[in-house]
């Protein structure tokens, strides 16, 4: 097989088109996608397809249901919502109750419009969010429509939250830290995220980029 889909686990660190470079100066294949942008501090399921044939199967892919396994860390704000960007300390008069936490989390279990982070790469008029406000362009994004379907905690010690989210596609979960510190009036950002799952598709089914190379490759592609 010459091409194919690669499900693979992006480590943190790489940007989701460093990772089709990689796979390029592995496979010898200029014709690389992927299925859905990671954050670079985010790791976790990426899914490219490899070969001209299979690029234009990608969409098949990008508008799934996610599933992913995030921290939060209260007390603090974040002008990315997450760990990378500028982030300041909230003054806060009592620490948020395991109650408070489950009730704010019940919450975001329904459809709404969410507003992207200003720092991402969606497009507005064909320019990408992060290049306009890093030029210091004083932007509003729209709000999108998503659907959280479940937000499970696994875990509360201020000021870490871990928890387990499974929403539709276009949910930001940068955008859902952000919006969980100011129902809880604390300021929350995004320390770290882990996509578990697209659609049927598992991290348990990946490789690591570490274990790829030029003679073992395509052994690990599929055709779904």
């Amino acid at each position: 097989m010459n091409g194919g889909f690669l499900f693979l686990k992006k480590p943190a660190g790489m940007t989701s088109h460093d990772v089709v470079d990689k796979l390029r100066e592995i496979s010898g294949i200029k014709k690389i996608g992927h299925s859905g942008t990671l954050d670079p501090f985010a790791e976790g399921l990426l899914i490219l397809g490899i070969g001209k044939q299979f690029t234009k199967k990608l969409s098949l892919f990008q508008k799934e249901d996610k599933e992913y396994l995030a921290k939060i860390k209260l007390g603090f704000v974040s002008n990315t919502f997450d760990k990378t960007g500028q982030i300041k300390e909230v003054t806060i008069k009592k620490k948020p109750t395991l109650k408070e936490v489950l009730e704010i989390l019940k919450s975001f279990e329904t459809e709404f419009e969410q507003v992207p982070p200003l720092f991402s790469a969606k497009k507005i008029k064909g320019k990408k969010l992060y290049e306009m406000a890093r030029k210091g362009f004083n932007i509003k994004p729209k709000p999108q429509k998503v659907k959280i379907y479940q937000v499970k905690l696994l875990n509360y010690q201020f000021p870490y939250l871990t928890i387990r989210v499974r929403c539709s596609f276009g949910t930001y979960i940068r955008s859902l830290a952000n919006d969980i510190g100011e129902k809880l009036k604390c300021g929350a950002y995004l320390e770290e995220l882990l996509r578990e799952k697209i659609g049927e598709f598992s991290l348990k089914d990946a490789v690591s980029l570490s274990e790829l190379n030029k003679r073992n490759w395509k052994s690990f592609l599929k055709n779904v």
